[in-house]
């Protein structure tokens, strides 16, 4: 299967350029493979340059999630992370995925400056 990058996710997403959306478009026809890295680079993105809010954000990735042509890299990991997200919008979706990464390896608690993260059951506010 084919994997897809940011600029493809954003492309996709926004729809803000049409050559590149057709292209992207036809990229992914067959199916693409969305890594986790990218997932959560494309909501940063989202988020700082186009301004999404945190319910655009959960939308998108839920989006992402159900979508027919893209497979989610860990979807079980992104939803939990997209659970966190939804009750706490205030965090940025990268760090609740980034958190979920660590449940799921059996690496926690996680360390955090982040006096919001550090609330969430598993981390550790530094």
């Amino acid at each position: 299967m084919r994997a897809v990058d940011t600029n493809v996710l954003v492309r996709l997403i926004t729809r803000d350029d049409a050559k590149q959306v057709a292209a992207g478009e036809e990229f992914v026809r067959n199916g693409a493979w969305v890594s986790a890295l990218a997932l959560a680079e494309t909501m940063w993105v989202l988020a700082t340059v186009y301004r999404f809010g945190a319910s655009e954000i959960a939308r998108t990735v839920e989006m992402l999630l159900q979508h027919r042509e893209f497979t989610l890299q860990d979807s079980e990991t992104v939803a939990a992370a997209l659970q966190i997200f939804r009750t706490r919008p205030a965090l940025s979706f990268s760090d609740c995925l980034i958190l979920e990464v660590a449940r799921k390896a059996g690496h926690l608690p996680l360390g955090t400056f982040d006096r919001e993260l550090g609330k969430v059951a598993g981390v550790e506010k530094l």
